[in-house]
């Protein structure tokens, strides 16, 4: 980010984000996007991943494809896209319209110590979505912007840690969860 640009408190702009959300289906990343959506409102349509670094703009895509007629929304990382970059390809192939994801962006990894990430040092997430061929792929300096999909938002926030708000860590509980809001038996 360039010196006069603040970025946005991480937590308000995840708040921001799901506050009129609807029935919308959320999908998170790996440690503090699902603190984040945690810390907004535990909901039966949050799936909360654990252990799938890399995984989540994959697992919302296929969510997307599977419940064509629901809008999905992944809320990842930086840290977490970036080891994910062949997910932008796979994600702009299918051409998913109903497919948001919101990398909040801090340009650090937040889950080892608060290195700085590649973001951090000028590797452009949207630039690299909107080459692969997202409908819109741009970097938010404020959440009053919108655009049709699959999108891409990369959302500038503060380099901070703010306390863990935790959902349950229990993977079977939380599939069975997410699939009883989609009308499906727990398996």
């Amino acid at each position: 980010m360039t010196g006069s640009q603040t970025p946005l408190a991480r937590r308000d702009a995840v708040a921001t984000l799901l506050s009129a959300r609807k029935d919308l289906l959320v999908v998170t990343g790996l440690g503090s996007p699902t603190y984040d959506v945690h810390a907004a409102g535990d909901r039966d349509d949050n799936y909360y991943l654990w252990g799938a670094m890399g995984g989540a703009a994959l697992i919302g895509l296929g969510l997307a494809q599977a419940q064509p007629q629901r809008r999905v929304l992944v809320i990842t990382g930086d840290g977490e896209q970036l080891m994910a970059f062949g997910s932008f390809a796979t994600i702009a192939a299918a051409k998913p319209r109903n497919l948001s994801i919101a990398v909040i962006d801090n340009q650090h990894y937040g889950e080892t110590g608060m290195q700085a990430s590649h973001t951090g040092r000028g590797i452009d997430l949207a630039a690299i979505a909107g080459a692969c061929g997202f409908a819109t792929a741009v970097t938010l300096q404020r959440l009053d912007e919108d655009a049709a999909g699959p999108r891409l938002f990369v959302i500038k926030v503060e380099a901070d840690s703010p306390p863990r708000s935790m959902p349950s860590r229990d993977a079977v509980f939380i599939k069975n969860r997410f699939r009883a809001h989609l009308g499906f038996a727990p398996s």
